[in-house]
Order: C-alpha cells, then structure tokens, then sequence
C-alpha cells in the first residue's frame, strides 16, 4: 500500500475510533430516547392521566370512605364528632361574635346565619388542609404503587363531602326550627354545594403540590386559613359591615370565595336573610351575582390547579 493509500486509511480508522468514542459518551437520556425508551415515571399527556384518573375512580372513593370511618374510630362518640365539631365551634363563635361584640343586630336569625357560615366554610377548610398534606402524608403509598397522584387530594375532598353530607342534615333541622320556611329553593342547595365542591377540588390540587414540597406550607396554612375566616363573613354580615365603605371595598369582601359560597348558603336557606338586607338598605350582591361569582371560582380553581398539580406529576415520591 502506497503512503496516500496508508494516510487515507488511517484517517478513515481514526473517524471511526472517534464515532465510536462519542457514541460511547452519549446521554443514557438521549440514548433511551432514540431507542423509542421512556421513563416509567415519566408524566402521561393531560387526556390520557384524565383516564387514568378516571379509571382509579372506585380507588378514590374507597379510600375516602375507609379514611371517614377510620377517624374516628377511637373515640367514644365515633361518627358523632363529624357533626359536633362544627357545633361546638359554632356555639363559641356565637359566645364571642353574637353576644360579646353583637354581630347579631342587624339579623333577624342570628344561629341560622352563623351555623350555616360556620358549616360552610369548614367544609372549604378542612378540604384545603387535608388536601395539603394528601402528597407529602403518602410518601410510602405513592413510592409503592403507580397510580395518578391527583387521587389523593380528590379522595380527601371527597372525604369532607361525605362528612358535610351528614352535617347538612343537622344543619336543615336547625334552620327550620329556627323559624325558616321550607322554600323552593332548597332544590338548589345540591348545586351550590357541587360548584364549592369543585372549588375545594381545585385548591387542595393546588395546595397539594405547595405542601409536598415546601415543608414549611403546614406550619403557614393554619394562619392562612385563619385570616381566610375571619375575612369570609362567618361571623357577621359582609354588607351590614360596608355599608358605609367604598363600592370597590365590599366587592373584594364579597367576590371572596368562601364569602360567596356561604352568602349563597345563606340566601337558598334563609328568607329571613335576604329580607333583612333589603329591609335595611344594605347595598348586596343579588343571587344572580353569587351563582355568576361561584361559577367563576369553581372553573377557575379546578383548571388551574389541575394543571398545576399535573405539571409536577413525575417528581411526587421523588427524593
């Protein structure tokens, strides 16, 4: 073999050592991927985790059973707790807002109007505060199995629906001996509760990717929620109080979430309610207005926060 020959075929081996040194540095990522490979982990397209979720539906709501009966079973009242928790709350907040500071003056049915925001607005709360921890509770459950991780948060908000079931029972007991009339629109009821179901879906997706990673969100939500409260119109009447204030002022007290599904509450259960805030000219939004202001908050929470959660699937468990 002539010297050009030689060089030429040295080089040729020389480009293959290196083809094949680069092949051997390449990304096992990239490697994977050009092999048609994925992660076992790696997170599905949003319609394809709807129905896996959707699949996982029966999962869901056994688990939220089984974590409903299991609360408390070690207590001696059982199930009981379920509906005097919010009771007792009530009758402090009835103590210290009603009788102490007289936030019942303007109201012509003072228990009515507080156990119905004391009920409702639990159900927000307690919803939120299980959805927080429903990623970073389960480490072993999502290390063991594959399963969409939005289940959990749903099955803890599924889990307060059905205690909030059993409490709105006692809560139309309460109101109809308190002297409200059986109305029409009562019908209603089931409607409003889906749309603040949805709400509660929707932050606890959201609050449930905060809390598995920021270890500090359990120990800041109870503040939260607190402010949250006593902003919400639990304990008195968001138009009696601003009445006297800026247009803009009372809109942002009203439009509040937990504000409208509890004056939404309140206008389906109670007559009386909605008469007194005629009958002393505070400035209100109409029924119309919270249908349109829950509908808002109920698609807004739930699209946002899916997504949100959904983003963020691959890295639960992780670490």
């Amino acid at each position: 073999m002539s010297q050009p020959e030689s060089a030429v075929a040295d080089s040729r081996a020389g480009d293959r050592a290196g083809g094949s040194s680069q092949r051997g540095k390449e990304p096992l990522s990239a490697l994977a991927e050009r092999h048609g490979l994925r992660r076992a982990i790696a997170r599905p397209n949003l319609p394809v985790y709807l129905r896996q979720l959707w699949d996982r539906r029966h999962f869901v709501l056994t688990y939220a059973t089984s974590r409903n009966v299991s609360k408390y079973s070690s207590s001696a009242l059982g199930q009981l707790w379920q509906v005097l928790t919010p009771l007792l709350n009530a009758g402090v907040y009835y103590l210290m807002f009603g009788l102490i500071l007289g936030q019942n003056r303007d109201l012509t049915n003072y228990t009515a109007f507080l156990i119905t925001g004391v009920f409702v607005f639990s159900y927000t709360q307690r919803s939120i505060t299980g959805g927080a921890k429903s990623i970073s509770g389960n480490l072993s459950l999502i290390r063991a199995l594959h399963f969409p991780r939005a289940a959990l948060p749903l099955a803890y908000t599924i889990q307060e629906f059905q205690q909030l079931a059993i409490s709105m029972g006692v809560l139309f007991a309460i109101v109809l001996v308190t002297g409200e009339p059986l109305t029409w629109l009562w019908l209603l009821i089931p409607c409003a509760l889906l749309l603040q179901t949805i709400f509660n879906v929707g932050v606890s997706l959201l609050l449930a990717r905060v809390g598995a990673f920021v270890r500090d969100m359990n120990q800041l939500l109870p503040f939260i929620l607190r402010t949250w409260l006593y902003t919400s119109g639990v304990f008195y009447s968001i138009p009696a109080k601003m009445k006297d204030q800026p247009d803009w002022a009372r809109f942002l007290l009203e439009f509040n979430p937990p504000s409208v599904f509890i004056d939404l509450m309140r206008g389906l259960l109670m007559g009386s309610y909605r008469h007194d805030l005629v009958r002393n000219g505070f400035p209100h939004a109409s029924m119309g207005q919270l249908w349109l202001y829950a509908g808002i908050w109920a698609a807004v929470a739930l699209i946002g926060g899916f997504w949100y959660f959904w983003r963020a699937e691959e890295r639960y468990g992780r670490g």
